[in-house]
């Protein structure tokens, strides 16, 4: 027989549209190995929920890999020593990836393509990030304009079917017990919210997909709705890589309506991995330097009643209890609890990509990063620091009543008119950390101090 080759998983775990997959098919016998490599990334190791998530997508893709004749290999560590080792005893020269965009994942990349014959293959992206250049021939970094060039090379390709066979080795390599990994919560288990929730695999991004298609014509008049909540929820399922974006984009792009809103939400997935390709440190430091100089506020304990939805704001505390029971948010609502967290509290935003990171399962680099920043003004394509969000303001204005009922139960009993800045708030529930004047103005004497530094 032929020397086996090995397919390398991270944030790719499927095998429909898997382009490293059916390349390695084509080669003979393969050994897809999923490495925990916590090592690499260091300081940006996978969060808690994440790893919930992580478990049981591997889980399922065992599952699928042996309905075609083949099986996941575990291994633990650096990813280059962990392949090496693989090499080592099955005799594999040669592997296929995915390209990835993650600074952490691309220096593991050139360090087992000093070892092995690595194939890289396009598809976690719509394109590859970093190769839409501007007249003078340098990366985008302004979402608009990178959305027009975007859209000039859709739609991407037509996704391909899942290998209906995988070739055995002579022999499979030792494997990690899955359960040893401890990736699951068990004192306490916290995870009741999510398995409600959620069902990682491919099975259940299919599903998802499916659910979301028949109303994706609809999603521009429903997405800002938390009560009615009309976003795809595949955010996870694609940062994991169980469906393929070409595939989403196929699935729905002929829904009619105002489906163009939701291919342009795709386009900004892009357009943050775009964006950290080139600055690499994006999560942890402000593109605008004058933010350095920002006098932002030390306060544990508003940073505090923050992660904990105990800030007296009905839609701020709705928003985290649900990231906190589920591992997701909706988005209009992060947009209020980032901003509020930013600039009622004046906290550092890095503050916050670092609690979003750990909690949801969707913790995306260069999303979480690209979108923290444009709430702070901060980023190279942002918001401005000064437009405010009034979370009083947003709560009725996209009518989560129903939402703050769900999340925040001890208002439960009040009215719509009420539950938004309750004027009797129950003995349970707290009273504002900080007025909405108030707040304000001090976030606008902070950039004024700012700018004169």
């Amino acid at each position: 027989m032929t020397d086996p080759v090995i397919v390398w998983l991270r944030q790719d775990l499927r095998l429909a549209d898997q382009p490293a997959f059916a390349a390695a098919a084509a080669e003979g016998a393969v050994i897809p190995v999923y490495v925990l490599d916590d090592e690499t990334p260091r300081h940006r190791a996978m969060g808690a929920a994440s790893r919930w998530w992580l478990h049981h997508s591997l889980a399922s893709l065992d599952a699928d890999l042996r309905k075609i004749g083949s099986q996941l290999v575990l291994r633990r560590g650096k990813a280059h020593e962990a392949l090496g080792a693989v090499r080592r005893e099955t005799g594999a020269r040669r592997v296929h990836a995915m390209a990835h965009a993650e600074p952490w994942w691309r220096m593991a990349e050139r360090a087992v393509a000093k070892n092995f014959d690595l194939v890289l293959h396009e598809g976690q992206y719509l394109v590859p990030p970093g190769s839409l250049l501007t007249g003078s021939g340098t990366p985008y970094k302004i979402y608009t304009p990178f959305w027009r060039a975007l859209v000039q090379h859709m739609p991407p390709h037509k996704p391909v079917a899942a290998p209906k066979h995988l070739a055995k080795p002579e022999f499979w390599p030792d494997s990690d017990k899955l359960d040893g990994w401890d990736l699951l919560p068990s004192k306490p288990d916290w995870a009741g919210g999510f398995r409600k929730t959620w069902t990682p695999g491919e099975t259940g991004a299919a599903d998802r997909l499916d659910d979301f298609t028949d109303h994706a014509k609809r999603y521009n008049e429903t997405r800002n709705l938390p009560s009615v909540d009309g976003t795809s929820m595949l955010s996870p399922h694609l940062h994991w890589g169980e469906v393929s974006v070409a595939a989403v984009w196929h699935a729905v792009k002929d829904a009619g309506g105002s489906v163009d809103v939701f291919l342009g939400e795709l386009g900004w997935r892009d357009y943050a991995a775009n964006i950290t390709v080139q600055m690499p440190d994006y999560a942890v430091r402000n593109a605008r330097e004058a933010f350095d100089h920002l006098p932002w506020r030390d306060d544990a304990k508003g940073l505090a009643a923050w992660q904990k939805g105990q800030t007296g704001y009905p839609i701020v505390d709705a928003g985290m209890r649900q990231l906190w029971a589920t591992g997701w948010m909706h988005n209009r609502v992060r947009m209020i609890t980032a901003s509020f967290l930013i600039k009622h509290l004046l906290i550092d935003w890095r503050e916050g990509e670092r609690w979003f990171w750990d909690t949801l399962v969707d913790a995306d680099h260069g999303s979480n990063a690209v979108n923290w920043q444009w709430t702070a003004g901060s980023g190279v394509d942002s918001n401005m620091f000064v437009r405010i969000m009034a979370p009083l303001t947003q709560s009725p204005k996209f009518d989560a009543a129903g939402y703050i009922r769900r999340w925040v139960p001890e208002l439960a009993n009040l009215s719509d008119d009420d539950i938004h800045d309750p004027k009797v708030r129950p003995k349970a529930y707290p009273e504002q950390i900080i007025g909405h004047v108030e707040a304000r103005t001090r976030a606008l004497a902070a950039h004024a101090m700012m700018k004169q530094a």
